[in-house]
C-alpha cells in the first residue's frame, strides 16, 4: 500500500467516525446519510479528492495528501475546486464555502463564511449537521450575506459595545481586549490579572456576551481542581446579567462535569482537565483525590512529559465546545494534557495570575491583558503585603541528638509511639525536619514567635488574624494544629487543618466557616487550598513548608491579597476597622530562595513516591516516570509486611507489588513492545502504527491498576510504614523575629521615591502648588487630589497612598498612626504634608487626614461656643458632625454639597439655613478654613 493509499484509508475512516456516509462515484447515493463523501468527483476544474455533501447539496471539498507534506501549499489547489460542478449537480452556493486539506494525521479547514478566511488547523472533519447549522446561519438567499452572517465568527465582529455597570476598570479592560482578540479571529488568548482582581467574574462576564450575542453555543471552563469547580459554578449563579437582570442560571444550564457524559443542553461545562481528558479518551472517570489536588503541585512531577494521546471519539466531536476556557495554567496544561485543549476546534482562552513561557509560548504570546499585583494594589483591586521573618536554630541547621539519649519513634501508618535508646549520636539537617524527624521544639518556637509577633504585626489589635498556615504534608498538619491549640491555650475551634483527609465534614465546608465565620481563626492546610480559593479575610499566611515553583509561590501568596468589605471584614474579625494588607511570615526562608518555573534537570529521584503514583494515575506514560515507579516498587516488595502484602493484592486485582513493578518494566521494554506488535498483527516486521498501538496497550495494562485510589493509598502507606524519629531533646531557639530587613530597605527606596517626586514637580502639579504654598494660598480641590493619586500611582513610581502610609509605618514607627485604617483619598494630603516636613522636624507625625480634621473640628467647636456663650442645639450638632464629615472626604463643604446625600434627606441648603440662619455662611467658611489648614 502506497503512502497516498493509507492516508486515504485513514482519511476515511475519520470521514466515517465524524458522520460521513464515504462513496465511490460510481456508487452515489445522495440519500444514503445526511453528510456524503465522494471520492474522486471530477469538476470542470479538475477532479478533487472528495466532494462533500450536505443535504443533497455540495458544500465542500477534502484534498487528500500523503503523510508528512504541508498543507498551507494545497490550499490554491482547494480553492480551484470551489467552483466548476458538472451540470445537474446542486450546490448550497458557489463557490462552495467549505474547504479541508488533510493526510489523516494533520487537517486543515477553511470556511468562507468567515468574516476573513483563515485556515485553521483542526483535529478531524466537522459533522454534516455542524456544516448545515453554519449555512443556516448565513443564508445564501439573503440579500446581502455580510449582514445576515450570524456565525460566530462573524458576530464577535458585531459585539455590542460592553457597558461598564458591575464591572471594575481592569475587568472591563481585559473584556475590551479580548473581544478584539476574538473579532480579529485569533484563536489564543492569554489575560493575567492578579488574583482577587475578580478574573472568574471577569470571564463569566465575557462568557455571557459570548453566548447571548457572539454566537457561542457551549463554553468549557477549565479549572485546577474539583473545589473549583464549586466554586466557579457558584460564580455563575450567582451572576445577575447586566442587561436582562436575571440570573445566568436562568438563563443558560450550567453543568459541573461530574460524571462521564456532557450534558446536551448544558451551554457551560465546568471540569477538571483531569476529568475532560477520562471523558474524551473513555478511561475510568479519575477518583475524587485527585481531582482535589492543585496540578501545581504535580508540575515538577508530570515536567517533560510527552502529550497524552488523544484519539476521535465520536461522543464527543471537535466542534462540542466553542470556546475553552482555562483557569490558571500550569506547565502540565501545555504539555501533558495539550492535546485535551488542541482536540477541539474552539477559541482557546488561558486566565493566569502568574504568566510562564509555557503560557506565553502555547498563547503565541497574544497577551492581550497583563494586570499585575502592583498594579491591582494601585487600583485597590488588591491589598499588599510585607514580610515578618522567623528564624530558629533548628529550623536553619538541623540539630544533633547524642547517643545513650532516648527519642520516641512514631509509626507513619498507626502514628503508635515507642521509646527507644540511641546507640549513636543522631544528626538530621534542616531539610529532614518534618518528614524524617520531628522536633516538636522547633514547631514550637516558630508558632510562638509568630504569636509573639502579632501585636507588632497587627498593632492595636486582640483579636488573632485569619491565618492560614502552609504544612509539609498532612503528619506535619497535624502537629501545627495541636501545638498552635497549645501555645494559643485555645480549643479545637480555633485552629483547624483542612486537608483531604480531613474526615467527617467536607473539607469545602470547613473552607466555608473558615472564610465567613469567627472560628476557626487559624487553618492549617497542605496544598488543599493554596491556590484559586476566595477567603478575603486572610489577613495572615505562615510558611512552614518551602516552594521551589516561582509560579506556585505567587498562587499561595495571592491568597492574602484580596480585599473585603468592611463589614464583611468585621464580621469575622470584630476587632479590625479594614483589610489594608496581609503579613506573609516567612519561618522557612521561602522569600530568600530562588524560584523557577523551569522544569527541574534531574529526572525523577527527587520526585517523591507519592507524586510518582499520582502522576501515573493523572495520566504520566512516558518511559522516565514508569522506570521510577518500577524501581520503587521493586525496592518497596522487598520490606512489606504479610499484612501490607495481602491488602495491596487485594486492592491490584490480585498482582504482588513486585508484579506491578515487572509490568511497567515490561511495558516499557523496546523487546516485549515488538513481541506484542508481532503477536497482534502476525506480522514478523510490525509498521510504526502497529508497535505504537502495542506499547499502547502493554502501558495500559500495566497503569491501570493505579487507578485505584485504594491501592495508591495502601502503597503510600506501606512506603511510609518506617517511624519517624521524634526529637523531645533538642531546644530550639528563635534567632531572629521581625520584619524582614529586606522590607525597610524598599521601605526606604519607596519613601525617597515619594519625596524625588514631590520636590521634582512642585511647580507643575496643582495639588502640590497648593500644598508647599505656606501659608496656602492655592484652594485644594478633591479633582487635583485624584490625578496626584494616578500620577503616583503611574509607572514608574507605582505607588499608593497605603503603601506609602506601611513604608512610613516601618521607618518612623510610634511617628505613625493609623496603619490599619483604611486609607481615604484625603490620606494622601496628610502623606504628602508629612513628607514635606518629616526630616527636618523629628517631632512631625504621620496621622490620617481624617483624624486630623476631627481633631480641628473639636477645637473649632469649642470656640465657638465659648464665643456664643451657648452650646449648639443637638440637631444642629448633627449637621455640624456631618459637616465634618464631608471634609474628612471631600477637602471642603460647598453650598451644592446641601443638594446631595446626606444633607437633602435631611431638609437640604433650606433646613441649613433653618438651624442657622444668617450665620450658615460664616460657619461655613470658617469650618473649611480651620479643618483644612
Amino acid at each position: 500500500m502506497t503512502p497516498e493509499d493509507q492516508a486515504r484509508q485513514q482519511i476515511d475512516d475519520l470521514l466515517a467516525q465524524c458522520g460521513w456516509v464515504v462513496l465511490d462515484r460510481q456508487r452515489l447515493n445522495l440519500g444514503a446519510g445526511r453528510g456524503i463523501a465522494v471520492r474522486e468527483f471530477s469538476l470542470r476544474t479538475g477532479d478533487t479528492d472528495y466532494l462533500l455533501f450536505v443535504d443533497r447539496e455540495a458544500v465542500g471539498t477534502v484534498e487528500a495528501k500523503k503523510v508528512g507534506e504541508t498543507l498551507t501549499g494545497v490550499e490554491e489547489q482547494s480553492a480551484k475546486y470551489r467552483v466548476g460542478l458538472p451540470a445537474g449537480v446542486r450546490a448550497n452556493r458557489e463557490p462552495l464555502p467549505f474547504t479541508y486539506e488533510t493526510t489523516g494525521i494533520e487537517t486543515r479547514f477553511t470556511s468562507l463564511l468567515d468574516p476573513m478566511p483563515r485556515s485553521r488547523q483542526v483535529f478531524a472533519f466537522h459533522r454534516p449537521e455542524t456544516l448545515a447549522a453554519w449555512l443556516a446561519q448565513a443564508p445564501a438567499t439573503a440579500p446581502d450575506i455580510a449582514d445576515h452572517n450570524d456565525t460566530m465568527r462573524a458576530l464577535l465582529g458585531r459585539l455590542p459595545p460592553l457597558e461598564r455597570t458591575g464591572l471594575r476598570d481592569c475587568q472591563f479592560e481585559a473584556i475590551t481586549n479580548l473581544e478584539r482578540s476574538l473579532a480579529a479571529n485569533r484563536p489564543r488568548a492569554l489575560v493575567q490579572m492578579a488574583t482577587g482582581s475578580g478574573k472568574t467574574y471577569m470571564a463569566v462576564s465575557s462568557v455571557y456576551r459570548l453566548l447571548r450575542y457572539g454566537g457561542a453555543q457551549r463554553v468549557l471552563f477549565l479549572v485546577d481542581r474539583g473545589n473549583l469547580a464549586k466554586q466557579t459554578l457558584n460564580e455563575f449563579q450567582q451572576f445577575t446579567t447586566p442587561d436582562t437582570g436575571r440570573v445566568f442560571t436562568e438563563l443558560y444550564n450550567v453543568q459541573r462535569l461530574q460524571g462521564q457524559q456532557v450534558d446536551p443542553v448544558a451551554r457551560v461545562c465546568i471540569s477538571t482537565i483531569q476529568r475532560l481528558y477520562s471523558l474524551l479518551s473513555g478511561e475510568a472517570e479519575p477518583d475524587d483525590t485527585l481531582e482535589e489536588q492543585s496540578l501545581f503541585e504535580l508540575d515538577d512531577a508530570l515536567a517533560d512529559k510527552p502529550p497524552k494521546e488523544v484519539r476521535y471519539n465520536p461522543a464527543i466531536p471537535i466542534e462540542t465546545f466553542d470556546v475553552i476556557i482555562t483557569d490558571e495554567c500550569h506547565r502540565s496544561i501545555y504539555n501533558l494534557w495539550r492535546g485535551v485543549l488542541d482536540y477541539f476546534d474552539a477559541f482557546t482562552i488561558g486566565l493566569t495570575a502568574t504568566p510562564n513561557k509555557q503560557a506565553f509560548g502555547y498563547f503565541h504570546r497574544n497577551l492581550v491583558m497583563e494586570y499585575g499585583h502592583d498594579r491591582a494594589v494601585a487600583d485597590g483591586v488588591n491589598v499588599d503585603y510585607q514580610v515578618y521573618r522567623i528564624k530558629t536554630a533548628i529550623t536553619e541547621h538541623g540539630s544533633t541528638i547524642e547517643k545513650y539519649l532516648y527519642v520516641d519513634r512514631r509509626d507513619r501508618q498507626t502514628r503508635a509511639r515507642r521509646w527507644e535508646q540511641l546507640d549513636d549520636d543522631l544528626t538530621y539537617a534542616a531539610n529532614q525536619l518534618d518528614r524524617d524527624v520531628v522536633a516538636p521544639d522547633q514547631i514550637r518556637k516558630v508558632i510562638c514567635a509568630f504569636r509573639d509577633g502579632l501585636p507588632e504585626m497587627f498593632p492595636g489589635r486582640t483579636e488573632v488574624p485569619k491565618t492560614l498556615v502552609f504544612a509539609k504534608d498532612d503528619s506535619h498538619a497535624d502537629d501545627i494544629v495541636q501545638t498552635l491549640r497549645e501555645e494559643f491555650g485555645a480549643g479545637n475551634d480555633f485552629a483547624r487543618k483542612i486537608t483531604y483527609r480531613t474526615t467527617g465534614v467536607k473539607p469545602e465546608d470547613l473552607i466555608a466557616q473558615f472564610r465567613n465565620s469567627y472560628y476557626p481563626r487559624i487553618a492549617v492546610t497542605v496544598d488543599m487550598i493554596s491556590t484559586g480559593t476566595d477567603i478575603k479575610p486572610l489577613e495572615a499566611l505562615l510558611f512552614m513548608r518551602s516552594v521551589k515553583s516561582r509560579t506556585f509561590f505567587e498562587q499561595m501568596k495571592g491568597r492574602g491579597s484580596r480585599v473585603i468589605g468592611d463589614s464583611d471584614f468585621q464580621a469575622v474579625t470584630p476587632d479590625a476597622s479594614s483589610k489594608t494588607h496581609f503579613v506573609l511570615i516567612d519561618a522557612v526562608g521561602v522569600c530568600e530562595r530562588i524560584k523557577t518555573d523551569d522544569p527541574p534537570l534531574e529526572r525523577k529521584p527527587s520526585v517523591a513516591f507519592g507524586k510518582l503514583l499520582d502522576a501515573v494515575a493523572t495520566g504520566a506514560t512516558d518511559d522516565d516516570t514508569l522506570a521510577s515507579l518500577a524501581g520503587r516498587l521493586g525496592r518497596l516488595a522487598g520490606r512489606l509486611t504479610p499484612d501490607e502484602e495481602r491488602e495491596i493484592r487485594a486492592q491490584a486485582g490480585g498482582h504482588s507489588a513486585r508484579e506491578l513493578a515487572e509490568a511497567l518494566v515490561m511495558a516499557i521494554d523496546p523487546d516485549q513492545q515488538l513481541a506484542a506488535a508481532q503477536a497482534a498483527t502476525g506480522q514478523q516486521e510490525p509498521d510504526a502504527q502497529a508497535l505504537r498501538l502495542a506499547t499502547k496497550r502493554l502501558v495500559d495494562e500495566a497503569t491501570r491498576p493505579f487507578d485505584n485510589p485504594d491501592l495508591r493509598e495502601a502503597l503510600r502507606l506501606a512506603q511510609q510504614r518506617d517511624a519517624q524519629i521524634i526529637d523531645t531533646v533538642s531546644a530550639d531557639s528563635v534567632t531572629f523575629a521581625g520584619w524582614d530587613p529586606q522590607a525597610e530597605d524598599q521601605a526606604r527606596a519607596m519613601t525617597q521615591r515619594f519625596g524625588d517626586f514631590l520636590r521634582q514637580h512642585q511647580d507643575e502639579i496643582a495639588a502640590l502648588q497648593a500644598l508647599y504654598s505656606r501659608p496656602r494660598s492655592a484652594q485644594l480641590h478633591l479633582s487635583d487630589l485624584r490625578k496626584l493619586a494616578a500620577e503616583i500611582a503611574a509607572p514608574p513610581l507605582g505607588l499608593t497612598t497605603d503603601m506609602l502610609w506601611q513604608a512610613y509605618a516601618r521607618l518612623d514607627g510610634d511617628r505613625v498612626r493609623g496603619a490599619n485604617a483604611r486609607r481615604l483619598l484625603t490620606d494622601l494630603v496628610a502623606l504628602t504634608r508629612y513628607a514635606l516636613t518629616r526630616e527636618r522636624d523629628a517631632a512631625s507625625t504621620l496621622l490620617p487626614y481624617g483624624e486630623q480634621v476631627e481633631q480641628r473640628y473639636r477645637g473649632w467647636l469649642a470656640e465657638q461656643e465659648a464665643a456664643r456663650g451657648r452650646q449648639f442645639t443637638p440637631e444642629q450638632r448633627q449637621w455640624l458632625d456631618l459637616i465634618c464629615e464631608q471634609v474628612k472626604t471631600s477637602l471642603s463643604m460647598e453650598r451644592d454639597d446641601f443638594d446631595y446625600d446626606p444633607f437633602i434627606q435631611r431638609g437640604g441648603l433650606g433646613k441649613a439655613y433653618d438651624l442657622f440662619g444668617a450665620d450658615l455662611t460664616a460657619i461655613l467658611a470658617e469650618m473649611n478654613e480651620r479643618l483644612i489648614a
